[in-house]
Parts: structure tokens; sequence; C-alpha cells
């Protein structure tokens, strides 16, 4: 998110959407974001401005929690830690593995704000791993008439509803979450897995380590990288030699001609769960900022053929692609996550910023994937009309209708909560 002052629209983190929202707010109490929720006509969350959509717009004004005082409260009995919702993932994940503790994963960046990622079904990787929101016990958030409610896991229906609710429900002040036992990771990256070889063991791959990603540039009948980060306390690592693949000389970024500076440590080196999940270290802006992302989920069974479907089209692909990844994610019963019910494989584009280059290519990648029901991310670009999101997210309807009851006067409302969530 790049700040604004009062003459100049606010952006998002990629400079490619422009907020309607002329005015960010930062409360720095609960009272004062309730006052200010209580008194708007239109307001809506806005995290660390990572999306690539309308999804964090306002037709009225925006809202940042990053400014309530930071709460990181862990509970050993009941092995969860309550934290203020605006708090990102790098601030959490060094207090925990202080404490000797983790959470069961982490996307790609630590940069992300908790609330956020959560709130639009961010993921990290593993075939056994669940999406971020899936480590939510509670939810504290403030709703459309100010009032501060409180929500725990198996408050049915409301719930599920709510830990991933695109910020149609409120305004997330705390959040509480599952923590485990701090481990160790080593991260392998291995070079040019033939593309068949993938195909042909993809389960076995992807099922290799605790979390496995899979970079491609589309550009050829080989994967540039195969990312295995294991935990220290499994089976003895991969071999140099993997299904074709060699196992990295050196350090690698995931996009050609980017520093491998920025990214975790690799070599097998072992270290905190919260140093080598992510794929970029906290320190380090993750890129210049100069692109767009997609991304769609389909189920694990239909990887292979998706990725054949993917294959045939890679002459429109790759000119306008910087990388795309492909991790699985394990199934969960948030209604609006990516991954309801479902065991998922996701494929994730990073394009160049040319939104006129790269419409079309995201409108023949869902062709080609229609009929494996895919699912696209809620803050990435994509095109797919209402009807079809609606059919392929089972419970959207649903959620649709306790986002009216609980909104009656769409408080939270933006351009893309009406176009999807009507």
């Amino acid at each position: 998110m790049r700040d604004r002052d009062a003459n100049e629209r606010i952006s998002n983190w990629a400079g490619n959407v422009t907020f309607a929202a002329r005015r960010l707010h930062r409360p720095s109490s609960v009272p004062r974001l309730q006052a200010l929720v209580a008194g708007a006509e239109r307001i809506h969350a806005l995290g660390t401005g990572h999306s690539f959509n309308r999804i964090a717009d306002s037709p009225g004004d925006l809202v940042s929690v990053a400014g309530l005082p930071p709460v990181m409260d862990l509970d050993t009995a009941a092995a969860t830690v309550t934290i203020s919702a605006g708090l990102r993932y790098g601030e959490v994940a060094p207090y925990l593995d202080g404490k000797g503790y983790a959470l069961h994963n982490l996307g790609s960046l630590p940069h992300l704000s908790v609330a956020g990622a959560c709130a639009t079904g961010t993921h990290g990787s593993g075939i056994r791993n669940g999406g971020l929101a899936t480590a939510v016990a509670g939810i504290e958030l403030v709703t459309a008439g100010g009032e501060l409610v409180n929500l725990a896991r198996g408050d049915g229906d409301v719930f599920d509803a709510v830990a991933v609710g695109l910020g149609a429900f409120g305004v997330a002040t705390r959040l509480t979450l599952d923590v485990q036992p701090a481990f160790e990771v080593e991260q392998y990256v291995y070079d040019a897995m033939p593309l068949a070889a993938l195909r042909e063991h993809f389960t076995e791959v992807m099922a290799a380590a605790y979390s496995v990603s899979a970079f491609t540039g589309w550009t050829g009948p080989t994967v540039r990288n195969v990312w295995v980060k294991r935990r220290a306390d499994e089976p003895l690592p991969p071999p140099r030699r993997w299904f074709g693949a060699v196992r990295a000389d050196g350090p690698r970024h995931p996009v050609p001609g980017m520093p491998p500076e920025n990214c975790t440590e690799q070599l097998g080196v072992p270290g905190p769960w919260h140093a080598r999940l992510p794929h970029f270290r906290l320190e380090f802006t993750p890129s210049s900022g100069e692109e767009l992302q997609t991304e769609y989920f389909v189920a694990r069974g239909d990887a292979v053929a998706a990725l054949d479907a993917l294959d045939a089209v890679r002459d429109r692909i790759a000119p306008v692609l910087q990388i795309c990844e492909i991790r699985t994610i394990a199934a969960d019963r948030l209604w609006l996550s990516p991954s309801y019910g479902r065991d998922s494989v996701a494929f994730h584009f990073t394009w160049v910023r040319d939104m006129a280059a790269v419409a079309p290519v995201v409108d023949v990648i869902e062709e080609r994937l229609a009929r494996f029901d895919a699912r696209p991310h809620w803050g990435k670009v994509f095109a797919m009309a209402p009807e079809v999101v609606a059919e392929r997210y089972p419970r959207l309807r649903d959620a649709a209708a306790l986002a009216r009851a609980s909104d009656p006067r769409g408080v939270f409302r933006n351009e893309l909560l009406d176009r999807y969530l009507p």
C-alpha cells in the first residue's frame, strides 16, 4: 500500500489499482474504529494492499487497523495466539518462534497483514497444509453498526463464512490463531525438472516434503525450478538428482533476473520455520511491484490434466509471464476459500504489468481451465462472470445472504462485492 496525501489518490502495492476512496483512516484504538464504522456510509478495510483488483476498494473511505495497539498474547494451554489484526506475518512469526511455537504455514511473503491474508483466502503450500485462514480459531471484529463482536470456530455457519470474508462482514481487530511447537526447515531448490517427469510423478513430487512449489515460465518442456521445503524431522532429504532435475549449486530467485539475495536461505541450511517457509525475506521488498497476478485453483485430482491444458497454450502465456508457481493446498470448510471442500492445486501467474496484453491471456486460461471448475483467487486479476464464480464456490450464495443480513445498509460493500456477492 502506498500512502498518499490529501490531494492524491491511494493505490495498491503494485500500483495497478487506484482506489476510489479519497480518505484512508488509521484509528489508534478500537473505540475510535467503532465510531468511525458506525458513522460511515461506506467503508472497507485495507491491509497491506497486496491485491491486484478492487477487493479492498470502497466508494466511501478506507480504514487500516495497522495503527491499533499491537497485541501478541500466547496461550500455551490452548495452543493459540491472539494478535491484533493489522500485524504482519513477519512480525508475528519471530515472536512465536522465540516462545518455541509456530504457525502451520506461511505464504510466499511475510510482508502481508494477517487479517488481510486470511480474509482473501491466501495460502502457503503443502499437500497436508490448509490455507492460512484454517489456523483462525477466533475473530474479533467491528460490524456495520459499530458493535464489537467475537466469533469462534464452532460457531457454525457464521464463522465458516467470516473466516474468509472478503471484508464483507466487518473490520477485524483481533484474530486468534492455532499454534504448534516450533520446527526447523531445510530448503532445497532443483533446476530443470522435465515437465514430463512432473506430470508422471506429480503427487510424489508435491508430497516429497512439508511444502513444495514448482516454478515454470511455460517456455519449453522443462520446469525452471522445484522448491522443496523439508521439515528437519522428516525422513532423509531428496537426492542430488531427482526425477531428472539437479539440486541447485547456489541460491535461486523464482523470477528470472531477480536477485536471489531477496529470497529465504536455500542449499539445505536448516533454519527456523518462519525463515524458510516464505520464499522471500521480510527485510527485502519482494519485487519492484511491476507486475500483475492471477491464480486459479483446481481439484488435486485434475492437476495433470490442467497442466496439459495450460501447456497447450504456453505460446500465449509465456510472452506476458514473469513466472508461474504450481503448489498444493489441503481442503477446508471455509465457505469462500478457494480450497473449500476439495484438496487443491493452485496455478499462480505473475504477469508483466500490462493489463491490455494480459487480459486476453487470462481469458484463454479461464477457457482452458473451465472444465476443471477452476476457482479464482479473490485478490488477483480474473475475468469470470459472476454466475460462473457462484457455480464454482458452492456456498457463495449462502455467504452473500449472510453478508446482506449482517450489513443491511451495505456499509462494507464495494464494486467487487456488488458484482460477486450481490
